[in-house]
């Protein structure tokens, strides 16, 4: 890349509250280095529920989609990045009641929301933003969404359809002038191996682990083994990450088990936040341990 080019980071979610759940230590990392970082959120998620029994109030549930968006505008202030919304209509994650029969069908999605808007209606509007602000590097979800919510899985197929056609001339031709990211990655948030250290470290300091249960009845998949490819060092940004979760109390209980983990121990035994290298436009060489490899300007001596 060019001398003195600024570097830019580009994070794509479904809802406000995931940018600071997903790769926030990472971001702010980043941003605190001089990297221009940009969130786009992909909808308003107007369709969430109120996750902290303290927000569980008439008035909050009332103007919900608006408490939202100024618990996002806090969030990004306090990991000192950039916001953008995409524009589109939270799907919401459709729920089986427990007493409903075992051939129970969930209800359909409504057809104008996020996960049924057609691809290139979708694309389209983040093409559009990838061209504006041409980031080198962009970071979304797998193929499972992190965890299967439409909204998730949708932000995945955007994010890999803007990355291959906002290159290419002839792909959303009035969407902008072309630009191609350089590097696509997957965030990898709870993975098996990074749950298992935390929850020796916790055992060990004699300490309650709030992953047990998900532990006892986590499904090994061989598809899984080996997706990590890049770690990056942010353990001292886990304080911002965790006042940016803190920000969206509609969503996260400060007593809820994202918070029994000491900051120090998560320091100790897992400081990094990781990734999987799904595209490079750029050679590279693993494992890495920087979202930026190959893209640096390499140091001069002499």
């Amino acid at each position: 890349m060019p001398d003195g080019e600024r570097l830019r980071l580009m994070a794509v979610h479904a809802h406000p509250d995931d940018e600071s759940s997903k790769g926030a230590a990472t971001m702010a990392r980043y941003a605190r280095e001089g990297v221009d970082v940009l969130v786009v959120t992909c909808t308003g998620g107007e369709a969430g529920d109120i996750l902290n029994p303290a927000m569980d109030r008439p008035e909050i549930v009332a103007d919900l989609p608006a408490v939202r968006r100024r618990e996002l505008v806090t969030a990004i202030n306090i990991l000192a990045v950039r916001q953008v919304d995409l524009g589109f209509v939270d799907s919401g994650l459709p729920q089986k009641p427990e007493d409903a029969p075992e051939n129970f069908e969930l209800p359909p999605l409504d057809p104008h929301c996020f996960a049924r808007q057609p691809l290139d209606v979708t694309g389209r509007a983040l093409v559009e933003i990838v061209r504006r602000e041409r980031p080198h590097v962009v970071v979304t979800y797998d193929e499972n969404g992190g965890y299967p919510h439409p909204d998730h899985i949708a932000c995945h197929l955007i994010s890999v359809e803007a990355f291959d056609a906002a290159g290419d001339p002839e792909r959303y031709p009035d969407a902008g002038e072309p630009w191609q990211p350089s590097k696509l990655y997957y965030v990898h948030g709870w993975h098996k191996e990074k749950l298992v250290a935390i929850h020796e470290a916790m055992l060990a300091r004699g300490l309650e682990s709030p992953y047990a249960e998900r532990l006892a009845t986590w499904e090994d998949k061989p598809e899984d083994r080996d997706r990590i490819t890049t770690r990056v060092q942010c353990g001292e940004f886990f304080e911002l990450r965790n006042a940016a979760l803190l920000a969206h109390a509609t969503q996260v209980d400060p007593d809820g088990p994202w918070f029994h983990v000491p900051l120090d121990l998560q320091r100790e035994c897992w400081p990094t936040e990781d990734y999987e290298l799904a595209r490079s436009m750029v050679d590279t060489t693993m494992p890495e341990d920087d979202l930026f490899a190959g893209l640096r300007e390499p140091s001069r001596t002499g």
